[in-house]
């Protein structure tokens, strides 16, 4: 009987915050907000420098860590602002996978603007977090406050019995 009482509580809440959640959510993102003017390392399998336009495409298993936090891609295209001799954005593409401390977020792109530590996850993003899982279709992760938000049809499951 106390477990239907829960369920029923734990249903109510989510019928009555539906509209809330459907539209956008906030949410913690990482173990301590993160210091976005560190030294960005990447890795990968070639990499491909354009003189011209002041990028780089790097492809094949990319890895880029900065901090705590870890991003991995089948490809990350570097945009570098040429007159202040820095990264300014990464543009990653293909299977990308955002970590930082036990939180871990999954998606089809990601554009990382280096200057407001901003990361703008894009397509099919799913969040996890220990036991919760949220998915939308757009999550914006500011690295500096330790924060998200996701929007575009969130969804999340809650277990009234706490795994039982």
């Amino acid at each position: 009987m106390q477990k239907f009482r829960a369920f029923f509580l734990c249903l109510a809440f989510v019928l009555g915050a539906g509209a809330s959640f459907a539209q956008e959510t906030r949410v913690a993102f990482g173990a301590e907000p993160a210091d976005p003017s560190q030294p960005v390392e990447v890795t990968a399998d070639s990499l491909d420098v354009n003189q011209a336009d002041g990028s780089a495409e790097f492809t094949g298993e990319v890895l880029v860590i900065q901090g705590a936090m870890r991003m991995t891609a089948d490809r990350v295209f570097v945009i570098y602002d040429r007159e202040a001799s820095r990264i300014a954005q990464l543009e990653a593409t293909g299977n990308v996978v955002l970590v930082n401390g036990p939180d871990a977020a999954e998606s089809d792109s990601a554009v990382y603007s280096i200057d407001n530590g901003l990361i703008v996850m894009t397509g099919n993003v799913l969040l996890t977090q220990g036991p919760s899982v949220l998915s939308s279709q757009r999550m914006t992760v500011d690295l500096t406050t330790g924060t998200a938000q996701m929007a575009g049809r969130v969804k999340t499951i809650l277990n009234p019995g706490g795994g039982d």
